[in-house]
């Protein structure tokens, strides 16, 4: 297991470990799991349904799901799953049609599932943080997945309240260190690419490779990932929420004037806005409580794998009052306000920015 340490540690490591068996695993499951969610927004009108929430959830977010728990349970018996599905509603008669889809799904990576195996799978992810835990969002993003924007497969693990290894899974987004694009140009590639993956991990850096099978076991696909080296908050890129009902979409556009940039806010889909401020092509990403949901806190599965891919490309990753995400609270960020992410050198002007605007 890996050992907390600082930013000046990060690139003590001139390259990661493929080999190291959370690694290994965190980029097989991200990438089997991507390629089934890819396959299925290919090769069907993705039918959503609606959860007690209102929120869309599709075929791929539950064989998704389905598919890293039978993994996980198959390399790290003993290590819990705490994801974004449940299986109850997949257990009323109501969506047995549902299920059979979702079976079928599966049952193109794991030959042996079964209905009644697909329920259960999805259940481990029903799981109560303790110890050392996974949590999964299967799909990051769901309206930008059925939109054909941005999404992301995320999964970390987390020991003692810290994320120790992060993937994400980003099949429509291509960045690369130092590629030179304009954010929202970056924000809109899509099919011509054959996507990323980031894998990340205390003390070895954030690291991104194609998301192909050889990326699994070739390290010399994988290009270290290091934020920017913007100071001067004028010259900042704001990354946010595209959806209105996940942000509140007025104050960062306050924000951003405060801090006196000229550009305007990016809006981009899912944890892939972590990913592209790990490459540098954005400098700062805001998570800001929406009007309609003041006592909103976070879930684990949508900060924890983006926040450790930051934080190892040596940016920095706090709550809206500056205080560390606690990943020891729960399924939520129960003790944390909202999301801040920079690349380091703007985290503390855009702190004082929010108090000024009282966000």
């Amino acid at each position: 297991m890996y050992n907390k340490t600082n930013v000046k540690e990060h690139f003590m490591c001139d390259t990661i470990d493929l080999s190291r068996p959370e690694i290994a695993f965190a980029l097989r499951a991200v990438y089997q799991a991507a390629d089934l969610v890819r396959n299925v927004q290919k090769t069907m009108s993705p039918a959503a349904m609606v959860k007690q929430d209102r929120s869309p959830v599709t075929v791929a977010d539950f064989a998704a799901q389905a598919l890293v728990a039978h993994l996980l349970h198959s390399v790290f018996p003993g290590q819990p799953l705490v994801a974004e599905e449940g299986a109850d509603m997949l257990r009323d008669a109501a969506q047995r049609e549902q299920l059979a889809k979702i079976t079928e799904t599966v049952a193109q990576y794991v030959p042996q599932a079964t209905e009644a195996t697909v329920c259960d799978w999805i259940a481990r992810g029903e799981a109560s943080p303790a110890g050392v835990f996974w949590t999964l969002d299967p799909i990051d993003g769901t309206k930008g997945f059925l939109r054909g924007d941005q999404y992301a497969v995320a999964l970390a693990q987390i020991e003692a309240g810290v994320v120790q290894v992060a993937a994400l899974g980003c099949p429509q987004l291509h960045v690369s260190q130092g590629g030179g694009k304009e954010t929202g140009d970056v924000a809109k590639e899509s099919s011509e690419h054959v996507g990323s993956i980031l894998i990340a991990a205390v003390g070895f850096g954030t690291w991104r490779a194609p998301l192909v099978e050889a990326s699994l076991t070739d390290i010399d696909l994988f290009e270290r990932m290091r934020v920017s080296t913007v100071d001067d908050p004028r010259q900042v890129r704001v990354l946010r929420s595209v959806e209105a009902g996940h942000t509140d979409t007025d104050a960062v556009a306050r924000l951003a004037a405060e801090l006196g940039t000229q550009a305007p806010p990016v809006p981009l889909d899912s944890q892939a806005k972590y990913a592209v401020l790990a490459a540098g092509e954005g400098d700062l990403l805001v998570r800001l409580l929406s009007p309609s949901r003041p006592n909103y806190r976070e879930k684990i599965w949508d900060q924890a794998a983006g926040s450790r891919v930051v934080e190892e490309a040596g940016g920095r990753v706090t709550d809206l009052d500056g205080r560390p995400l606690d990943f020891a609270a729960g399924r939520t960020l129960a003790e944390n306000r909202g999301v801040l992410a920079t690349n380091g050198h703007v985290h503390e002007a855009a702190l004082s920015a929010l108090r000024r605007i009282g966000a």
